[in-house]
């Protein structure tokens, strides 16, 4: 096994396509997360009660991004795989089809939120001097639901194509947006120095509303260009194509879809849980938890960069009826995460504080969130072998089992231990960590074990040479 995975790093082809489709992503994930780190360090600079209010609602952005994320993998590996066995026609209307996802849920979801928006935090447990300021951050940043749902899908069909480096400029306009807006609408209007040089900045001084009317215009420019980016791309030729259903290719993208939606909003119904949870811990223990949560996605950056590569590779691998690529590409891309994601956990375990200070002035958040760091920071390379796997299963559009394993871990081992030890043993946020931990590594083992053993592949290359 070490003898193929030598000779495939060898294959300097192979790298190289690997690198070139890696790269821009990693560069998408990196700039997001530099602007969730400017959110939360603007925000976390009002005090601990702002940082609580957005912090609470952040799972339930994660539950609403499912529908998106799932569908948009389900698009990507219709196009991808079509791509691969050269069949253009395909490949085209699945591209048609995800317009039609976007409107649909794109409305629909929106409608949804802002409907339980003002009830939503009660429900998550929040305290009542943050349930105010949560509803009103959430709201506003679910008004434009279609520009989000376009944004992720249309970024997924770009990348279903192998171009990776549009979903990066458009995602890097997003976010520079984002991060000007939250500057002039959070703070107040003050006098800045540079130097030897003052002046005066204008400021709404708006705080957590500002911040979510950032992140909102921020979502229709980002929307708008990837839409843009979509229409013109040269290997679909959607213009002057009608806005039409296609049962045979729709049913494809949602049996792909549907799983990965499931498990995704099975999981994320259960962070709204986890976080429930932690609500009873105070408003320290909610405010330390979701700045740790924001401090540790710099460090997944590689591998959720690398899944995009390794979702396209796979596809096109298995479009092509190439067993030897899919295994070379996979294996090669999960090595590679493991050690990029392995040496960011060094510097997360050795500087937790220093993490932590980046958002918040807070003394007793900083120390509490520097312990589940440190703690969470001996997980990252299993959780590499869980993100890149999980995007060559949704690649080759194997997604159902998956789907179980995730929601068993989730519910079994995190939900299930965390509830014990905050709502029967009252033990604190570190407890919760640690049960986290163990989540990840019960994933890693399931999905590591059914990768080796290789039976998923057989449907793929059955009657193929």
């Amino acid at each position: 096994m070490f003898t193929k995975i030598r000779s495939t790093f060898q294959d300097r082809e192979l790298m190289q396509q690997i690198v070139l489709l890696a790269w821009p992503t990693i560069m998408e994930q990196a700039l997001q997360t530099v602007v969730q780190y400017a959110d939360t360090a603007q925000v976390g600079a009002i005090g601990a009660q702002a940082s609580a209010a957005v912090g609470l609602t952040g799972t339930m952005m994660w539950l609403i991004n499912s529908p998106f994320f799932a569908m948009g993998m389900g698009v990507l590996s219709c196009i991808s795989r079509s791509l691969g066995a050269r069949d253009q026609g395909t490949a085209q209307r699945a591209a048609v089809q995800s317009v039609l996802l976007t409107l649909v849920l794109g409305l629909g979801v929106g409608a949804v939120t802002l409907g339980i928006s003002p009830f939503l935090p009660g429900w998550l447990g929040g305290a009542e001097e943050i349930r105010r300021d949560a509803s009103i951050y959430f709201a506003i940043v679910c008004m434009p639901m279609v520009f989000r749902a376009s944004s992720i899908i249309f970024g997924s069909v770009l990348r279903a194509t192998g171009n990776m480096k549009t979903p990066m400029l458009n995602n890097t306009v997003m976010n520079i947006a984002n991060i000007t807006l939250n500057f002039l609408l959070i703070n107040p209007t003050r006098t800045i120095t540079l130097g030897p040089v003052s002046f005066t900045m204008w400021g709404a001084g708006w705080g957590v509303t500002g911040a979510a009317i950032a992140t909102a215009l921020a979502y229709v420019a980002g929307g708008v260009l990837m839409w843009l980016a979509v229409y013109r791309e040269p290997s679909l030729h959607l213009r002057g194509q009608k806005l039409r259903l296609h049962r045979e290719v729709m049913g494809r993208c949602i049996k792909v879809g549907l799983p990965i939606a499931g498990e995704r909003v099975i999981t994320c119904l259960g962070q709204v849980l986890f976080t429930a949870l932690i609500a009873r811990l105070g408003t320290i223990a909610i405010a330390a938890h979701s700045i740790a949560i924001t401090a540790e996605q710099a460090f997944y950056i590689p591998g959720y960069g690398m899944q995009a590569a390794a979702a396209t590779l796979s596809g096109h691998a298995a479009g092509e009826g190439n067993e030897k690529k899919l295994m070379q590409c996979s294996s090669a891309i999960t090595v590679m995460a493991v050690v990029l994601m392995t040496a960011l956990s060094v510097l997360l375990f050795c500087f937790p504080a220093g993490m932590m200070s980046l958002f918040t002035r807070d003394a007793q958040v900083i120390q509490l969130g520097a312990q589940v760091l440190r703690i969470v920071a001996v997980s990252e390379p299993f959780f590499a072998v869980v993100i890149i796997i999980e995007g060559v299963f949704n690649g080759v559009g194997d997604t159902k089992v998956p789907f179980v394993i995730s929601v068993a871990s989730m519910w079994g081992v995190r939900i299930l231990f965390t509830f014990v030890c905050v709502a029967v043993l009252h033990l604190g946020l570190v407890s919760v960590w640690l049960c986290m931990v163990a989540d990840n590594l019960c994933r890693c083992f399931s999905l590591g074990t059914r990768y080796l053993r290789g039976g998923w592949k057989k449907g793929l290359f059955a009657g193929k040479s």
